[in-house]
């Protein structure tokens, strides 16, 4: 599907574009299931239903499964040619989960709900394990985007 333009030894070989999007989106999902499950657990998925307007926590995992795969495709993009094994995956996929933590329940959706930023919120309880939610996002879509790669290059 992608074209190869190099490889690594004992790594994927690096896609082209189309093959860092779908892997990445791939990838994003495969975190995304994992989040999904530890906000399930926490009771999270109502917040993120209100995003679209509803409180119902199917619609909540739908709408995170999408952002989730929507993400992923944006790891593939930014860091897709750095996460061909799975140890630099782990490490880069851990580096944009802090970054989507800081965009997303910081910003984004705050300021989508209304709310304004909540950068001062960041040292709360319910952030840093929101923190912990979006590294081990991270950490998984890194870790099955040298698979998918493999899969889909």
């Amino acid at each position: 599907m992608a074209d190869v333009s190099r490889a690594h030894p004992g790594s994927a070989a690096e896609p082209a574009l189309t093959g860092k999007l779908i892997a990445g989106a791939v990838g994003g999902l495969g975190g995304g299931v994992v989040f999904g499950m530890m906000m399930a657990m926490m009771g999270m998925l109502t917040v993120i239903a209100g995003m679209v307007g509803s409180s119902n926590g199917f619609v909540g995992f739908i709408v995170h499964m999408v952002i989730s795969a929507i993400i992923g495709a944006g790891f593939g993009l930014v860091f897709g040619s750095k996460a061909l094994d799975f140890q630099s995956g782990a490490l880069w996929g851990a580096i944009y989960g802090v970054i989507w933590w800081i965009l997303g329940p910081l910003l984004i959706m705050p300021i989508m709900m209304g709310m304004g930023p909540q950068f001062g919120m960041a040292l709360t309880m319910p952030m840093m394990l929101s923190l912990m939610g979006h590294v081990s996002f991270g950490v998984v879509a890194g870790l099955v985007y040298p698979l998918a790669v493999r899969r889909f290059a």
